[in-house]
């Protein structure tokens, strides 16, 4: 059966390669709020570079909602329409890429800011086996007026570099709304997010998975619409932030817990023995319980890096982590128990101790510096202990679901 679709946007039928049914190679699909005054171009554009490239495919367009005729101009020209009730980028694009028929599918956005044109480059990468393609547009020419100074110069390569350094990805341009995917990477990704984060997603997703990435060179025109587009700025460019860190329990949680930990236990045990002076100044108990407090914080860091680790793999949102599962065949719930126990002996030792002392001053007045490096320390492993316990079996019930 033939597979045919017609624009009369230039008077020529655009009639992509004949297939069979259930033969289509590539979905094109595009997330479509009132566009109507871009997307039959960008609908014949992809048709067009199907056709020349003699891809047997299919445009989806995936409406959020339209109410400006967008529909209906994706209808006569052939395109198949999915309506996807969930507002939202991410729900839009699920939805489009549900019905697509493709072994493959190549999103783009219907602002007529992207060349469709370039479809051929990102299939000629999956039929290569690269499981996500993505565009680059710094690679391929960005042309004036088309990216705001801030996005060119401060968001995208800043959100860029964090998602490489957070997630050692090796794309170049993670918010490039050119992109392509097979149907079974997407599948794998089990993507959850619905606003705009749907494109850090799929890199993010992508890349913990070790998933074969590819990156070809796309340009990016000035948006052809002449409303304002719906990104902002400030806003989208948080909630991207938001959710490279979110996705990196390591680098929100882990890592700067780890750093809190070791400055505060060199710092209280440099101060421990006595007073220091450095430059002139004098340090004593009063910087041992910042030291103190800098431990606990750092011991909660951790202990949250391990809480959203195991709940979002658990919820699907992160892969499971072999490296994670190993450590816990050794920390259990009895060994944190064990530990916990230790520490709050140790505390009530010391504090024992301090009392005794006390006592033997007739309970009067104590050498104040003397004393608080007693009190301090007990303190220190009383909270820890107690924390410990708390959350070796906050993690015993994090594990059930798991296990």
């Amino acid at each position: 059966m033939a597979f045919v679709l017609r624009a009369e946007v230039d008077r020529q039928p655009v009639v992509l390669p004949a297939k069979e049914a259930g033969a289509i190679e590539v979905s094109v699909v595009m997330p479509c709020l009132n566009e109507a005054e871009t997307l039959e171009t960008c609908i014949v554009k992809a048709q067009r570079a199907l056709r020349e490239a003699n891809i047997a495919g299919e445009v989806v367009i995936a409406d959020n909602g339209s109410t400006d005729g967008s529909v209906e101009i994706a209808e006569r020209l052939g395109a198949r329409v999915v309506n996807v009730r969930a507002k939202g980028y991410g729900n839009a694009l699920m939805g489009g890429v549900a019905v697509a028929s493709g072994k493959y599918v190549v999103m783009g956005d219907a602002d007529d800011s992207y060349d469709f044109g370039h479809i051929p480059r990102f299939v000629e990468q999956l039929r290569k086996g690269a499981d996500v393609v993505m565009g680059n547009r710094f690679r391929g020419g960005i042309e004036p007026g088309a990216m705001p100074f801030l996005h060119r110069y401060l968001g995208n390569p800043v959100l860029s570099g964090v998602g490489k350094l957070l997630f050692k990805s090796p794309v170049g341009d993670f918010h490039c709304g050119l992109r392509g995917f097979s149907k079974a990477a997407f599948g794998r990704m089990g993507l959850r997010t619905t606003g705009m984060e749907f494109a850090s997603e799929i890199v993010v997703k992508a890349s913990l998975l070790g998933l074969s990435v590819a990156e070809v060179p796309t340009s990016l025109s000035p948006d052809g619409r002449s409303r304002a587009p719906h990104l902002r700025t400030w806003r989208d460019g948080w909630r991207h932030l938001r959710f490279l860190l979110l996705y990196s329990p390591r680098w929100l949680f882990l890592y700067p817990g780890i750093a809190l930990m070791l400055a505060g236990t060199a710092l209280g045990l440099w101060l421990l023995p006595a007073a220091r002076t450095v430059a002139g100044v004098t340090l004593d108990v009063h910087t041992l319980v910042y030291a103190a407090a800098f431990v606990l914080l750092g011991f909660q860091a951790i202990a949250f890096a391990c809480f959203t680790k195991i709940f979002a793999i658990s919820e699907g949102l992160l892969p499971p982590d072999a490296a994670l599962d190993k450590l816990f065949r050794y920390i259990t719930l009895e060994v944190g128990l064990a530990v916990g126990v230790v520490l709050t002996i140790a505390g009530l030792g010391a504090s024992v101790y301090a009392v005794s002392g006390w006592g033997a001053q007739h309970f009067g007045l104590l050498d104040y510096s003397r004393t608080m490096r007693i009190v301090i320390p007990a303190a220190l492993c009383l909270t820890l202990g107690a924390q410990t316990i708390f959350a070796s079996f906050f993690l015993s019930v994090l594990g059930m679901r798991r296990r």
